[in-house]
């Protein structure tokens, strides 16, 4: 991955107090005054045209390395050099899909399908910038707090690094798929008697006694390399933005990320408008969506719970940094019930495309704000999914097979004799 537009350090700096670190420093928060870390870069030497250019001809080159990532270097990580940690990870479709537009009501709604990443979520997006900046620093080991999907990342990517690695799960609530993921890539999984909220504060507690990298979503090494979801979806849209990005929202990682992105992307000459941005969350896990409704004077904490297991959070680690994103593009924060997901998720997956339950939070808050008048059905809309079908075969299974009464897109298979006579009834039905 040679050539570069950019010389100039970077830097971390608080988002509360302004203190700021070297680009080096292990610190997983302000040391001053415990706020969360951002990554500012020096703008790089081209903008504009000249920008979108050199990032054109690296994917046509291949100087990125096949990454959809790394093809943005500078506005990720320009210093990276040879200690770069890729799988290769993005580069993922946006799929226009009929069916799924006409059900949630708009005329033009493409769908971001980060389940083609290598471990099947967005998570490897900002895990390869993660990992790489563990191995600059000489991390001894690196440690999430997890759902899932973060989990699975990390332990491939660790492994790819050949760093230890510690998972915190919650015991008894996370995805068999995900879990799967964590104990084949070797990474050491540690399942926690509590919810997700329990995780991360104890693998905060071990980030700082035991000197283990952090690579939650408070990483802002992290925040750098999801940023390119929204990068990606612009190029591939030749950077004309959408009137919408709409996204499922759990610990807001991506919806700090997105703001990040979009306004740099302006900044830069990438793009000359913002699109508005649309975080979703799940009914029974929506801490940003009330205090969205109190225009963001509390932060609110919920007990969390939805089948979405990717957003049942109650305490999201980075609402300052989305609550920016919201203000910044005139978004909006709604939600969705578990029935309105799942059903979402159905309409998804019969339309031959097929994602995990948090990621159908998004299609279901299209026709949500669709119905409420927000979206316009002239509007073009981007939906971001972030996992893979199988990610969660358990509630695939239960939606299609186990309740009464069937759902309205319910698939059940349908047991038969050997007799050409069933298959002719099942084909007439």
């Amino acid at each position: 991955m040679t050539g570069t537009a950019q010389a100039a350090a970077s830097r971390q700096r608080c988002a509360s107090c302004g203190h700021t670190l070297a680009e080096t420093d292990a610190a997983a928060r302000c040391p001053v005054c415990g706020g969360l870390l951002s990554v500012d870069h020096a703008p790089p030497a081209l903008s504009g045209a000249e920008l979108r250019e050199l990032f054109a001809q690296r994917r046509a080159n291949g100087s990125d390395g096949g990454s959809g990532v790394w093809r943005y270097r500078e506005l990720v990580m320009p210093h990276a050099g040879p200690h770069i940690v890729s799988h290769p990870e993005g580069n993922t479709p946006l799929l226009a899909r009929e069916r799924v537009a006409r059900w949630a009501g708009v005329g033009e709604l493409l769908l971001k399908h980060e389940g083609h990443n290598p471990t099947g979520s967005f998570k490897d997006r900002g895990m390869t910038v993660g990992v790489t900046q563990a191995r600059r620093i000489g991390a001894r080991a690196v440690a999430c707090a997890s759902t899932g999907n973060t989990s699975a990342s990390l332990a491939a990517y660790a492994a790819q690094a050949e760093i230890p690695a510690l998972v915190f799960v919650p015991a008894g609530q996370v995805a068999l798929g995900k879990l799967a993921q964590s104990l084949a890539y070797g990474a050491r999984t540690l399942l926690v008697r509590g919810d997700f909220d329990a995780c991360l504060a104890l693998v905060q507690q071990a980030s700082e006694r035991l000197g283990i990298y952090l690579l939650n979503s408070i990483n802002p090494f992290r925040v750098e390399g999801q940023k390119t979801i929204a990068l990606e979806a612009l190029e591939q849209l030749g950077w004309e933005s959408p009137d919408w990005l709409v996204l499922p929202a759990g610990n807001l990682g991506n919806t700090a990320a997105f703001g990040k992105a979009l306004r740099e992307a302006r900044e830069l000459g990438l793009i000359s408008r913002l699109p508005r941005i649309a975080a979703v969350q799940a009914e029974g896990a929506a801490p940003f969506a009330k205090s969205f409704r109190e225009q963001f004077a509390t932060r609110h904490r919920v007990r969390a719970e939805t089948v979405a297991t990717a957003i049942r959070i109650g305490d999201p680690a980075s609402f300052d940094r989305a609550v920016e994103t919201i203000r910044l593009t005139d978004g909006i924060v709604t939600t969705v019930s578990d029935a309105e997901i799942l059903d979402a998720k159905a309409v998804v997956d019969a339309s031959g495309v097929g994602c995990e339950p948090a990621s159908a939070a998004s299609v279901a808050g299209v026709r949500r704000l669709v119905r409420d008048g927000v979206i316009r059905a002239g509007e073009r809309v981007v939906a971001v999914l972030t996992g893979h079908i199988l990610k969660d075969p358990g509630a695939l299974l239960r939606y299609h097979q186990e309740l009464t009464p069937p759902p309205a897109y319910a698939n059940a298979p349908v047991e038969i004799d050997a007799r050409i006579e069933d298959v002719e009834r099942v084909l007439g039905s």
